[in-house]
């Protein structure tokens, strides 16, 4: 295989392993707001254990989420330099954004709403879940904008002196059409996979007795939520009224069904990026012309194996960028 092969594997394999997560932290945290919401105007301590311990799930979640994601930042500097010295002053822009402002915004309304517990007003706490809630959704619009511009480019030029692209214009790449439309679209498929693992988690409890009137209703949130996919419609008849399902096979459904959303956004995402090719920005640059000029199949392999991005062989100073045609 060649460096160009082994980078893209090693890329997409985090990428994919790194969307796990993503989804999941971006509508889970609207539906912690929610059930921390009725447990406040409907003062029943049932909504607070229910937050409680879907609040742990999300924030585990969201931490393993960061850790994933900081692998794969270190890749666009090791395996993919060459596409980083090219796009960098445009690629870069939204992601500077998502990480000064809203990851650092839901990072720390989720250390108040962590530690406030008891300590701030209902009040401020309650918002606190929800202005985190917020970041999250702020986060996946401007990391969606750095990759719908890879998709569609706007809002730029080439510096033929360079060759690199600079950015002329932040409106017209935050408008993008392409992220206008991708970012409700992966907005609501992530309230599909929250669904999912309220649904699953809560049948599992459900199924063995454990909490039945927390999970109950933490099952027909997560039944409503997803009631698109044929389970959601018939989960909610057999809960209606107070009612659990008798049947084994609705709980073993729900576990069973847990990975279909998951399996469904892997799949989504693998085929927007494969489509894009040989381009890893449409028309500019090719994914070929992309990959780290010094990185070597043997480096790419040892960091592979200690599960660590690609390093150039010899050290010293970059190769200069190839002349692009456009």
């Amino acid at each position: 295989m060649t460096v160009l092969e082994l980078s893209r594997w090693q890329f997409g394999i985090t990428t994919v392993y790194h969307f796990i997560f993503v989804p999941l932290t971006l509508s889970l945290s609207y539906l912690v707001a929610i059930m921390q919401t009725l447990w406040r105007v409907k003062k029943d301590d049932t909504y607070l254990r229910m937050t409680k311990f879907f609040g742990k799930i999300f924030l585990i979640n969201f931490a393993v989420g960061v850790v994933t994601g900081i692998v794969q930042e270190f890749q666009f500097g090791m395996n993919w330099s060459a596409y980083s010295r090219f796009v960098g002053n445009v690629f870069g822009a939204p992601l500077a954004m998502e990480a000064l402002l809203t990851f650092f915004l839901e990072s720390t309304f989720i250390g108040v709403w962590i530690f406030g517990w008891n300590k701030l007003s209902p009040r401020v706490h309650l918002a606190a879940i929800w202005l985190t809630a917020v970041g999250t959704s702020l986060s996946a619009f401007f990391i969606l904008a750095a990759n719908s511009w890879m998709q569609h480019p706007v809002g730029y030029r080439v510096d033929p002196a360079t060759h690199r692209v600079v950015l002329t214009s932040i409106v017209a790449l935050l408008t993008n059409p392409t992220v206008l439309g991708a970012w409700p679209h992966v907005f609501f498929a992530a309230f599909m996979v929250a669904g999912a693992v309220l649904v699953a988690a809560s049948a599992w409890h459900v199924a063995r007795k454990s909490d039945l009137e927390v999970f109950r209703k933490a099952m027909r949130l997560g039944l409503a939520v997803t009631l698109a996919a044929l389970l959601a419609a018939v989960g909610l008849w057999l809960t209606r009224r107070g009612r659990l399902p008798r049947g084994r096979w609705f709980y073993r459904a729900a576990l069973w069904g847990l990975p279909l959303p998951y399996l469904a956004i892997a799949f989504g995402w693998t085929f927007t990026e494969m489509g894009r090719q040989p381009w890893t920005v449409f028309g500019l640059l090719t994914t070929a012309q992309s990959v780290s000029p010094g990185v070597t199949v043997s480096s790419v392999v040892r960091h592979v194996k200690a599960g660590a991005p690609a390093e150039a062989e010899q050290p010293g100073a970059p190769e200069p960028l190839p002349v692009f045609q456009y």
